[in-house]
């Protein structure tokens, strides 16, 4: 999605310099293995491609670091909840049920181990046809805002199902660089404002 591909090179120090592209400084176990070799680790594995990847990269001076983390509560939210002081997390989820499991457990995972909940991102919201402009609620409608009330927590905004989304991923070019007039893009920008506003500010 960042249009990145390749191995780290090593500093003198021994670690990884991460890739960069749009300013961003990106590190992934995809950088470190095969492209179409499987990751089946689980346990003391995982952590420790977890610590590798948060202590032995050459990150230089961060305002944050944004992790990525698969649906669940297992081995790497735990592993990373408890191996890093965590400002915040987002919850992000499309409308439907089964989506919506993982993230209610997810939400209260992070509670447990005292990592703030910023709030949810309901992905994939709406369909819109681009002939017509129709709209519809291909996996529900109210989901996300459902459960952010149960759990007390704010909608930090919408993504829609749009296929502008989708092409600009796959060629890694981000929306948000490639087409920022877009709504699509105004929608991540929207999102990135609101957790903004409930971060602490970094040092200077």
């Amino acid at each position: 999605m960042m249009n990145l591909k390749g191995n780290p090179e090593l500093t003198p120090k021994n670690l990884m310099r991460p890739l960069k592209n749009y300013g961003i400084a990106c590190m992934s176990m995809g950088f470190l293995i095969e492209e179409t070799a499987p990751v089946v680790w689980r346990g003391l594995m995982v952590m420790s491609a977890v610590e590798k990847l948060l202590r032995q990269v050459d990150w230089g001076q961060l305002d944050y670091l944004v992790v990525d983390m698969p649906p669940g509560t297992g081995d790497v939210q735990l592993s990373v909840s408890q191996n890093i002081p965590i400002a915040g997390a987002v919850i992000v989820s499309t409308p439907q049920d089964v989506a919506l499991l993982d993230a209610h457990k997810g939400a209260e995972m992070f509670r447990k181990v005292h990592v703030p909940v910023l709030g949810l991102v309901q992905n994939m919201s709406v369909f819109q046809c681009p002939k017509c402009k129709h709209e519809t609620h291909i996996f529900g409608a109210d989901g996300v805002r459902d459960l952010a009330k149960t759990l007390g927590l704010d909608i930090l905004g919408n993504v829609p199902l749009h296929v502008n989304i989708r092409e600009t991923c796959d060629s890694g070019q981000p929306v948000v660089i490639s087409q920022p007039q877009s709504d699509a893009a105004k929608a991540y920008l929207k999102i990135a404002m609101e957790i903004s506003r409930r971060l602490p500010v970094p040092p200077s």
